[in-house]
């Protein structure tokens, strides 16, 4: 898929919506080989997606050795409305907490004090710094069962349609 291909799917008004929710399903492969899919918090910065995590994560490993996911964003009402996003990662050892993962977390409903508590425990507990993991998408597919299907779906749909009389 070319960038301007991705960057039009990425930028219609329902991906935007997506895009400004706070979780996603993350899938790569793990060290032994079989397929991982984990939820996890991200942010879009615009361009690429950031999801952090603690630098002893076992998903780091496997990501060293094979850095293409895929991410699935989604709603819980019928029929779903679905961003699927393919991509390469690469992995930003930071000291301190992400900005990102601050303010994708923002979200959270929390009094102003018992922001600041949680903010407090997030710096003590990840004291040796997070990891960004920067996602660049190479693939991405919006579905919404109204002007979008599933690609099996929309090529049974042309067969059907190139079979129907004019």
């Amino acid at each position: 898929m070319r960038p301007n291909e991705i960057a039009e799917v990425l930028n219609r008004p329902l991906s935007q919506e997506l895009l400004a929710r706070d979780m996603t399903r993350l899938a790569y492969v793990g060290t032994d080989g079989t397929p991982r899919n984990i939820p996890i918090i991200f942010a879009w910065n615009g361009s690429e997606i950031v999801v952090s995590t603690p630098k002893n994560a076992p998903k780091l490993a496997a990501l060293r050795v094979n850095p293409m996911v895929a991410l699935t964003i989604d709603t819980e009402s019928h029929p779903p409305k679905i961003l699927l996003i393919r991509g390469r990662a690469e992995l930003d050892y930071v000291d301190g907490i992400p900005d990102e993962y601050l303010q994708t977390t923002s979200t959270y409903e929390m009094t102003p004090e018992q922001r600041v508590e949680w903010e407090a425990e997030v710096r003590s507990l990840y004291v040796d710094g997070m990891v960004r993991i920067v996602i660049t998408p190479t693939w991405a597919k919006l579905i919404d069962f109204e002007t979008t299907l599933p690609s099996a779906v929309e090529e049974l749909v042309q067969r059907r349609n190139e079979r129907q009389p004019a």
